[in-house]
């Protein structure tokens, strides 16, 4: 540089993510709501993971960036770090300055299947519902139970018989498969792809598909989802989740539960009034032998309420399915897929709760 040379110096304000996000955007009461829960998890990370070794990804921006994969319906994780990359709103709420690296795909996949191996998700799922409950917004009285098929990951073609020994296929990539006259049920055949995903199907008539059972327990007074099953897609799945999810309610009190007309069984309601919950599902007339309910529980008030309500997790369906990618999981494995579905009803809640914030008129 010659000495005669003026030198031009531009100072630059560096702007954090913090400052560039307007105060009223929808994230931030969503990530206010995170940052609590993620205190309250903080010693159960420092468990996980070892003092020596190289540094990983922290397990709080994990979970950040799968709730914003979840919130934005983003398909992959490769496309989840570009969008962290460039995406400024994406860097704020997962914690990443605009001047910080961004992690490889690679490596946050590895990352994320430690999470998958621990209870973050059932953790993180009862640590929102205890908020909702702190502001009043769940109930501890009235639920509604429901389930629905997920499908798996994994093509019918894999769907062969069990110990199976023939010949090499003609097509190791994409093999032909002919499946005229061949009879086929999970009791003799099986996934090759995920051994653990049975065939089913949502109705008569409809095409049968390798799926998984998720079931949801909601509360009435906003359409809450306050614990997550995911098991084999069986024909009973739906009733023994229930009970078991029921039955893991705090509190001795009595309590109500609605359902559709596939709970209305002898050994559900049975259960059901055994462990001081009263059920209130829709009555199934045309079965065999009648109803299991009867106009003792039909003739109250709290029964046709309930029956308005339980309509409200049809809602917690649909979005988990659409904007949560769950109509078809990206996991494979009973515990995989039930830990992802588990943290997809946290997102649920994180939203509705936002809504509910914007609902209440300030005194």
């Amino acid at each position: 540089m010659r000495g005669t040379d003026q030198q031009q110096v531009h100072v630059f304000s560096y702007i954090s993510p913090e400052q560039r996000v307007r105060k009223d955007h929808p994230l931030r009461p969503i990530r206010t709501m995170v940052d609590k829960v993620l205190k309250e998890l903080s010693p159960e990370f420092n468990k996980m993971y070892s003092k020596v070794g190289r540094p990983s990804i922290p397990p709080e921006q994990l979970l950040r960036a799968l709730l914003l994969q979840m919130l934005y319906s983003v398909r992959s994780e490769r496309m989840l770090i570009e969008e962290i990359d460039y995406n400024i709103l994406f860097r704020w709420f997962v914690g990443l300055n605009l001047d910080d690296a961004v992690w490889d795909a690679t490596v946050f996949t590895k990352n994320r299947d430690r999470l998958l191996e621990a209870e973050v998700a059932k953790d993180f799922l009862a640590l929102v519902v205890e908020q909702a409950r702190g502001q009043g917004w769940a109930s501890d009285e009235h639920f509604t139970v429901d389930g629905s098929l997920l499908e798996a990951w994994a093509s019918a073609k894999s769907f062969q018989p069990k110990n199976k020994k023939g010949s090499p296929p003609d097509d190791p990539g994409n093999p032909t498969v002919d499946y005229r006259g061949e009879k086929r049920s999970n009791e003799t055949h099986e996934s090759k792809s995920d051994p653990e995903a049975q065939m089913a199907r949502k109705g008569a008539g409809k095409e049968a598909k390798l799926s998984y059972s998720g079931n949801l327990l909601v509360e009435n007074r906003n359409g809450l989802i306050v614990d997550s099953r995911v098991w084999e897609a069986t024909g009973t799945a739906e009733r023994y989740a229930a009970l078991e999810m029921l039955q893991e309610l705090p509190g001795s009190g009595r309590v109500t539960v609605g359902g559709d007309k596939g709970f209305d069984t002898a050994d559900f309601v049975r259960e059901c009034r055994n462990m001081w919950v009263t059920p209130h599902v829709a009555q199934n007339l045309g079965r065999r032998g009648g109803s299991a309910i009867d106009s003792r529980t039909t003739r109250q008030g709290g029964y046709v309420i309930s029956q308005k309500k339980r309509k409200r997790i049809e809602e917690c369906f649909g979005w988990l399915k659409t904007i949560a990618l769950m109509r078809k999981v990206r996991h494979r494995g009973t515990l995989k897929v039930d830990w992802i579905f588990t943290f997809a009803c946290a997102a649920y809640n994180l939203v509705r709760m936002r809504n509910l914030m914007r609902n209440v008129v300030p005194t």
